[in-house]
């Protein structure tokens, strides 16, 4: 955690006494701190404004048209990450409960202490820098999570997530397996005000029936031969935050209904335990499985579906949302850069255009690995369509050699058109680019695409 220097922190004084908007002024500026000072409530709004400072020093009663807590009242709602710090001569229990509940850090009585308000301006740049840092990781983590795709199909789903995410409702996600269900489940999480709040990830299919009970609400010491000491279960490391039930539709009947239960009642006991513990969590539920048949097989309780499915969202296949293997390719090609120490390599259009045309029907999870895999073995930074068979792409039967006449025309005459305008000007590719109409990087990659000696 890396908290400003005091000369980075401006603050401000609102006060009407002349002599204590001086003292503090110099002792803060001797400290290092940027120092404005107001002299009364109107012109302390318009320094907030201009002066748009970190901490403000407030006098609560001041003569004029606006005393200290109605300038907090008005301050707050606009200036939310500036703090206030309310001083006053003849201060009351209630005017300071007043000041905290319109959103105060701090109350302190005149005569003022400087070394008090040093320690409480402290204490206030120590957690504006974890609030900061915490801002920072959240804004890195939601790039590192984005839904990647400009498709009909991820457009929809990216619209759908962003209206869904700030509520409290509870959603389940269905699709087929290595569609993204639980980058789905993070995004939700991630932009919800329950950001900042814990995720647990739970695999119902991997939990036996007679393990769900200590599992998800935890266990009391002695609650069973083994039970050495207490242990809290998946719905207590979830509180305020959210709980993802990955595998739900693999549950065991008897399994659902103690999940069934907890969601109902929103409270548990743990295994062992006679202490009733409220539930705050928002649950968001997924399954590869069609759960309106499992119902009807007899294999999923219809109560707990009905629970769950507050807000549906279908995850498509890849196979359905084709145009965006291009992007994932760039994703996770840059994802292997940073992580790995790769060089980004260029696909030829001709290397997409079969990617394109390959089932994927382990979806993005199987494009991923696909690429990866790409990355290790292919040499060089070009990747063409014998690299794809060396790397194990298939085709399902199809002849893989075989290609649409038509994109074989337009390939070849772009081509040959590419060789004739680079030949005009002499190899100059800026010219070439200049002529034809297209970006210098743009050419730069048709020509390594094409494998065109320039």
């Amino acid at each position: 955690m890396t908290m400003k220097s005091k000369d980075e922190v401006r603050l401000l004084i609102i006060d009407d006494e002349p002599a204590i908007g001086a003292v503090l002024s110099a002792s803060l500026t001797d400290e290092g701190y940027k120092v404005f000072v107001a002299t009364d409530g109107v012109s302390g709004l318009a320094a907030l404004n201009e002066f748009r400072p970190a901490i403000v020093l407030l006098d609560i009663w001041m003569p004029g048209e606006l005393d200290g807590l109605e300038v907090l009242r008005r301050a707050k709602p606009n200036f939310p990450a500036t703090q206030f710090i309310m001083m006053s001569g003849h201060g009351t229990i209630e005017t300071a409960v007043k000041a905290t509940k319109l959103g105060a850090w701090d109350f302190v009585e005149k005569p003022l202490s400087i070394d008090k308000i040093s320690i409480l301006l402290s204490n206030i740049l120590s957690f504006q820098a974890e609030r900061d840092e915490k801002i920072a990781l959240l804004n890195k983590l939601r790039k590192n999570i984005a839904l990647v795709g400009e498709s009909g199909a991820m457009k929809d789903l990216k619209q759908l997530v962003a209206r869904v995410a700030p509520s409290q409702s509870w959603v389940l996600i269905t699709g087929e397996n290595g569609t993204g269900k639980e980058l789905v489940a993070q995004n939700i999480h991630y932009l919800s005000a329950r950001a900042s709040r814990p995720f647990v990830d739970v695999n119902c299919a991997a939990i036996p029936a007679e393990l769900i009970e200590s599992e998800l609400f935890g266990y009391e010491k002695g609650a069973f031969t083994g039970a050495e000491k207490a242990k809290k279960g998946k719905f207590d490391h979830a509180t305020g935050g959210t709980i993802f039930l990955d595998e739900i539709g693999d549950m065991s009947l008897e399994a659902q209904a103690k999940i069934l239960r907890i969601l109902q009642e929103k409270k548990f006991q743990r295994v062992g335990g006679s202490e009733t513990i409220e539930v705050d969590v928002r649950v968001v539920a997924a399954t590869n499985k069609n759960l309106e048949e499992e119902i009807k097989k007899g294999t999923f309780r219809e109560d707990l579906y009905h629970r769950l499915n507050v807000i549906p969202i279908r995850m498509p296949a890849l196979r359905e949302r084709a145009e965006d293997i291009a992007g994932l390719v760039t994703h996770f090609g840059e994802q292997f850069a940073r992580e790995s120490g790769y060089e980004m390599k260029v696909f030829s259009e001709r290397a997409l255009e079969r990617m394109k045309a390959h089932g994927w029907s382990g979806n993005v999870r199987e494009l991923r690995n696909f690429v990866e895999r790409i990355y290790i073995l292919t040499p060089g930074d070009f990747v063409d369509v014998h690299d794809l068979k060396i790397a194990g792409l298939s085709d399902h039967g199809k002849d893989f050699n075989t290609e649409s006449s038509f994109r074989k025309a337009r390939a070849d005459f772009e081509k040959d058109f590419l060789v004739q305008k680079i030949g005009e000007f002499g190899g100059n590719i800026s010219k070439t680019a200049e002529a034809i109409g297209l970006e210098r990087s743009y050419l730069h990659r048709k020509i390594k695409s094409y494998g065109i000696d320039a």
